[in-house]
């Protein structure tokens, strides 16, 4: 259950990040922070993990929200550019060039906030354990 959360936040995540930055047409750092937390949390509250598997699930999601994110974001500017809804715009994308279009727009600072979200998934995906003095 945590893991499907995990994956709804990280969809979600992308989907704002996406209008924010072709609304702003600016990519905004900070929107990989929350992508982070959002899946961190959605693992944490419906998985209620402890293992290992629930950071890296978490912190693998942050990193694929934050990847569907900057996609999202390339065919929302496709879409404005011709000037048709973002699903039209679909038919007008060749997705074999996503993958240079995403590398002409990469900055390095990008991979701090990938890695600042890939930690925040993991982290904040484990269950806090109550102990008797914390309760």
């Amino acid at each position: 259950m945590g893991t499907l959360g995990a994956l709804g936040a990280a969809l979600v995540g992308a989907i704002l990040w996406a209008v924010v930055t072709v609304a702003t047409e600016h990519q905004i750092g900070y929107m990989a922070l929350a992508i982070g937390l959002m899946v961190g949390f959605a693992n944490r509250f419906l998985g209620k993990g402890l293992e290992l598997k629930f950071g890296i699930t978490g912190a693998l999601l942050a990193l694929i929200g934050c990847v569907l994110g900057n996609v999202f974001s390339l065919i929302g500017f496709v879409a404005q550019e011709l000037g048709v809804g973002y699903f039209d715009a679909l038919s007008f994308i060749d997705f074999g060039l996503i993958p240079e279009a995403m590398m002409e727009a990469f900055s390095p600072i990008d991979l701090l906030f990938y890695g600042i979200a890939m930690y925040e998934g993991f982290k904040f995906s484990f269950r806090v354990v109550e102990t008797e003095e914390n309760a």
